[in-house]
């Protein structure tokens, strides 16, 4: 099935196509718990406000997928998108941090739905260190970070940790053999070139949110640039 991709290595795919990748993977799942066997490009860009030519020109970098006036087989291109993504397999995690964050993180029940398990924890906090996150997971101390990432082979750290804390705790990870991290603390991470990281920022997305919601309002940059010259001249 693989060799049918185009080789990923090869070309360089935008970030944003990855993102909707993951998010048709998500619209198919759903179609596939709910018995349908059919899609088409069209109605995958419905469900996510997007258009169809988009759909087509993502799911390209990787191959042909569908036929035209026929549409996709839902569960051979889930299986498909799968593989593309990685998710065809169980990656193991852990958590960095297990503070409020961390915890609520560790108990999202999509993440092992969706191939990804909780298989180590870490914290610093000695009324936290011993005890039980999950079942079959105790809470170990950071410093036992390179011995058990030996045994439990997790391959991605979700950080939790204060910002004072991301950049020594991310070194110890990159010492230790991690391959990705993905980032919930507002800092710039220094890493190796073979390390990914991943950052999450609520605050960013939370600007973001308000810049749509003027724009839909109507109000542009040079309005908000005069009234804001105007309170203060």
């Amino acid at each position: 099935m693989q060799e049918n991709f185009t080789n990923m290595k090869e070309i360089k795919v935008p970030k944003p196509t990855i993102k909707r990748i993951a998010m048709y993977n998500r619209f198919l799942t759903q179609l596939k718990e709910e018995g349908v066997e059919k899609t088409s490009s069209k109605e995958i860009a419905e469900a996510l406000n997007i258009k169809a030519s988009q759909v087509r020109k993502d799911l390209s970098y990787f191959g042909e997928f569908g036929k035209r006036g026929v549409g996709y087989n839902v569960e051979k291109l889930l299986s498909k998108i799968h593989i593309i993504l990685g998710t065809e397999r169980v990656w193991n995690v852990a958590i960095i941090g297990v503070g409020n964050l961390g915890k609520a993180i560790s108990h999202y029940p999509e993440l092992e739905k969706n191939k990804f398990k909780i298989v180590s924890a870490f914290d610093v906090d000695k009324r936290k260190v011993n005890s039980i996150l999950l079942p079959g997971i105790v809470i170990k101390h950071i410093n036992d970070l390179k011995e058990d990432i030996k045994k439990t082979n997790f391959e991605i750290a979700i950080l939790t940790v204060s910002p004072s804390a991301a950049q020594p705790v991310t070194d110890l990870l990159v010492e230790a053999g991690i391959k990705g991290i993905l980032n919930f603390t507002p800092v710039t991470l220094n890493v190796s070139e073979d390390v990914v990281v991943e950052n999450v920022d609520f605050v960013i997305s939370l600007k973001t949110l308000t810049y749509e919601i003027i724009s839909k309002a109507g109000r542009s940059f040079e309005d908000q640039s005069n009234s804001e010259e105007d309170r203060v001249f």
